[in-house]
């Protein structure tokens, strides 16, 4: 564990075939816009989707192939980001694809969540999108004069947003960003995925200390002043982190690429597949039910769910298909789950695919 201090001065298809299941090269096309633009809703009667038909994960009447996000806002809206076929919104009544063309900036969506003024914000390849409820603002993360792809954000209990991006780390005050160098600790020969800088997964604990999952250089604590760095050497089952969840024990679940499941305790790492208990090296799409079992998936392994002494696997069987990327519980008590495949939605035990006319209720 390596500890710095830094004085802050605020100023296996494609992509996935080649690196991983959680990343892709597919990304939207054209300009994106940097102001508002006006809502123009498509409905699924008149959008024209990409032709692109994955090799491995394309199931005819799919709402899309890859799908990575699934947020509810406050309205009820559920709203799914997408690497290809950019943002999807169900109002309850009608599903519409959002494209450039409402003003959208295009690209892999990794991140969405909603701040206290009824806002939405996406993470993106292209930067940082708002949507205020009547157009969608484009925020580009530049570092050093280059644009940023974004893969993280959090909005902390101190009010606070934070984005995680190709270059690091930025806190943003929804106008600009301040990026706060992080320091690196002594790795040899990093596994990293796309970036070595990339921040990857941002998270909170009860004393207000930020995790973040780093690309190739493992887990990093921010206590506001000092960067504490954990890496294999301290027994983390690998340095590439695809995902972090707090529980409400307090306890850091950690996904990764090459290694699989990993919990933290404050003092001490668990790691799940190195002991044989879960099969699959790649791990995300954390989430905890009311009841605090721990819900993720694994690469080409379908879902595990831990009620706190056993893991239960679904995968085929239950009719689960593709690589599940993320999993939400809406306010409806629907289950859904996101991946490679499309969407997903569990009912007593059984997995359906979600087509453009449902079920969604």
């Amino acid at each position: 564990m390596k500890k710095h201090t830094l004085l802050l001065c605020f100023p296996s298809a494609l992509l996935l075939l080649a690196l991983s299941g959680l990343l892709s090269a597919c990304r939207g096309q054209g300009t994106s816009p940097t102001n508002g633009q006006h809502h123009s809703p498509i409905t699924t009667s008149s959008v024209t989707k990409t032709e692109y038909k994955d090799p491995l994960f394309f199931i005819e009447g799919q709402l899309c192939q890859h799908l990575r996000q699934i947020h509810q806002d406050r309205q009820g809206n559920l709203w799914m980001g997408t690497n290809v076929y950019d943002l999807m919104k169900y109002d309850g009544d009608t599903l519409v694809y959002l494209t450039e063309a409402d003003g959208f900036s295009g690209g892999r969506v990794t991140g969405i969540l909603e701040d206290e003024a009824g806002n939405v914000w996406f993470a993106t390849s292209e930067g940082l999108n708002r949507y205020d409820g009547e157009a969608f603002t484009l925020f580009p993360v530049q570092i050093d004069s280059m644009n940023s792809e974004v893969w993280s954000l959090l909005l902390d209990s101190k009010g606070i947003f934070w984005v995680g991006h190709n270059q690091g780390l930025s806190r943003f005050d929804g106008a600009t960003f301040e990026h706060i160098p992080i320091p690196k600790p002594a790795v040899d020969q990093p596994n990293t995925i796309y970036a070595k800088n990339r921040i990857s997964s941002i998270v909170e604990d009860r004393a207000g200390h930020l995790w973040l999952g780093t690309d190739g250089y493992g887990i990093c604590k921010y206590d506001g002043q000092t960067f504490t760095h954990f890496t294999r050497q301290d027994g983390l089952c690998d340095n590439a982190i695809g995902e972090l969840m707090v529980d409400r024990q307090n306890r850091l679940w950690i996904g990764t690429f090459w290694g699989g499941l990993a919990k933290y305790d404050g003092e001490k790492f668990t790691n799940y597949t190195q002991d044989g208990v879960i099969q699959g090296s790649e791990v995300g799409g954390f989430f905890e039910d009311e009841n605090g079992d721990i819900w993720f998936g694994v690469e080409n392994n379908g879902v595990y769910q831990y009620d706190g002494s056993t893991f239960h696997h679904y995968y085929q069987e239950a009719g689960l298909q593709g690589v599940v990327l993320d999993i939400y519980r809406d306010a409806e008590d629907r289950f859904w789950f996101g991946g490679w495949g499309g969407l997903f939605r569990m009912d007593q035990g059984t997995f359906r695919p979600v087509a453009a006319a449902g079920p969604w209720e």
